[in-house]
C-alpha cells in the first residue's frame, strides 16, 4: 500500500519527524491540530473557544489539501487539557460537522504542545474510495 503525505502552507508546519497528513488506502490519517495560527506561528488568543476554530480550520486546510473536507470525516479525535472545557468545545465541534456526525473521543490529557487546550485528529473518506 502507498502512502502519500499531505502537506499546505494553510496549516501549521510539522514541528518534528511527521506529516500533517497521511493518505493511504482509500483515507487521510491527519496529525493533530491545535489552535496554532499558520501566519503567526503562535497559539490564537480567546481561551478555548478560539482554540478551537483555529484547530478545525487548520484541520479543514490539511483535508483540501487531500481532496477532502469535514463532511468526509469519519472519526475524530479530541484531546483536552481540561475536560470541563468539553461543554465549549462541543458547541464549536457541533457547528462545524454536520449529521450523521464522526464517530469521536474526546480525553483529557496531562498536557498538549506550547500549552494548547484543545487538539483535534481526523480521519477522512478521500473521494473515490
Amino acid at each position: 500500500m502507498s502512502r502519500t503525505a499531505i502537506h499546505t502552507e494553510l496549516a501549521p508546519a510539522a514541528i518534528g519527524p511527521y506529516s500533517q497528513g497521511i493518505s493511504a488506502g482509500g483515507f487521510v490519517f491527519t496529525a493533530g491540530q491545535i489552535g496554532l495560527s499558520p501566519a503567526s506561528g503562535e497559539l490564537v488568543e480567546g481561551g478555548v473557544v478560539a482554540e478551537t476554530v483555529q484547530a478545525i480550520d487548520n484541520l479543514t486546510a490539511v483535508l483540501a489539501a487531500a481532496g477532502c473536507g469535514l463532511g468526509d470525516v469519519v472519526k475524530t479525535t479530541i484531546f483536552l487539557a481540561d475536560l470541563r472545557d468539553f461543554t465549549a468545545v462541543n458547541g464549536v465541534y457541533d457547528s462545524c460537522f454536520d449529521a450523521p456526525h464522526p464517530a469521536r473521543s474526546a480525553i483529557e490529557v496531562a498536557g498538549l504542545p506550547l500549552g494548547a487546550r484543545v487538539e483535534i485528529e481526523a480521519v477522512a473518506v478521500q473521494a473515490g474510495s
